[in-house]
């Protein structure tokens, strides 16, 4: 069964010519889809024949909600059961600018980040593009708003499923799809060099977060194994070419971990790191994932390394903290919920 949230507008085009119709018959089915239509049925102005067609043939949406929590600041968790049986989760936020979405791009994670829960059973596969754009579709059809905002930044590594994230990219920002501004989308990487080079190349206006989380090699390798392969220097020095090339500030994810990487020493390393460079940093408190050793800082101490970055030079925020009560805050999203 084709999944239609798979398709850009010209692989449907030539899916529909396919069955022997007009291509205009493929911007007709298009944009039922995204105006949240679930049914072949109502679309209306698609020829009877084509409808039965498609009801044989193929699917809008391959996802379904086996689980929804719900916290006390208007967050929803969302475990989502794809059509082999795995399973991923996305989170549903609402901000003062509007609605936002973390979607996962993976069932899973090879990446290894000690503190994460998205990587304690690996990778069990990629996502499709239609399996990435099904977690935002469900999310507006449950809450009956509208996603203004999307964040890649669920389970998984985005540049590790760099295809069907650029299919997805694309189809999302589609006029005669969703018809979202790219300005209003943001991909996080833990650090994959040639993917970030390549991203800057194709969807330069684009948000690009990168999961920094260390000031140093020696630190940043007892969290995150990826720093074996791309070290720091490298990782800044892509970074610093994107923002150049692109002219768009890079954010830094920093995960602040209790005795680790949350000392002053830590924070002026961190501003000779990122010196010159057009950046932000995005302090997070760790978000406690049980089994992996690490702890958590209090947000006053967040505020206080906050204050040395900024007088350093570096601006910096503490993430406003969204759905912790539900384990849907950043790092606790997991294969199986």
């Amino acid at each position: 069964m084709q999944d239609l949230y798979d398709l850009t507008l010209e692989e449907m085009k030539t899916y529909v010519t396919g069955l022997g119709e007009k291509p205009f018959r493929a911007g007709q089915v298009y944009r039922w889809l995204y105006q949240g239509v679930s049914d072949f049925g109502q679309m209306r102005n698609v020829p009877q024949a084509l409808r039965a067609r498609l009801e044989e043939e193929a699917l809008i949406g391959s996802l379904t909600i086996l689980k929804k929590q719900s916290a006390s600041d208007g967050t929803r968790k969302y475990l989502f059961r794809l059509a082999d049986g795995n399973t991923i989760e996305s989170v549903f936020m609402r901000y003062s600018y509007g609605n936002s979405l973390c979607v996962s791009s993976q069932a899973g994670c090879r990446m290894g980040c000690r503190f994460c829960a998205s990587q304690m059973k690996g990778l069990a596969r990629n996502l499709t593009a239609g399996e990435i754009l099904g977690q935002l579709k469900r999310a507006q059809a449950d809450t009956g708003e509208k996603v203004d905002h999307i964040v890649v930044m669920g389970s998984g590594e985005p540049f590790d499923n760099y295809a069907e994230l650029a299919r997805f990219l694309t189809i999302v920002h589609e006029k005669e799809g969703l018809n979202l501004s790219r300005r209003n989308i943001t991909v996080s990487t833990c650090g994959l060099v040639p993917g970030i080079e390549r991203f800057g190349k194709e969807f330069p206006q684009v948000n690009l977060a990168i999961s920094l989380h260390a000031p140093s090699d020696e630190i940043r390798q007892t969290m995150m194994p990826v720093n074996r392969r791309y070290p720091l220097a490298e990782v800044v020095a892509a970074a610093k070419k994107h923002a150049e090339m692109t002219g768009r500030r890079v954010t830094f994810e920093y995960a602040l971990v209790n005795g680790v990487n949350d000392r002053d020493e830590d924070a002026r390393a961190l501003i000779r790191l990122l010196s010159g460079l057009l950046c932000h940093v995005n302090l997070i408190p760790l978000n406690k994932v049980e089994g992996t050793g690490f702890d958590t800082v209090s947000r006053a101490r967040a505020y206080e390394f906050m204050e040395l970055l900024t007088k350093g030079g570096i601006p910096a925020t503490v993430r406003r903290e969204l759905g912790a009560e539900i384990d849907a805050a950043c790092g606790q999203l997991r294969l199986n919920g």
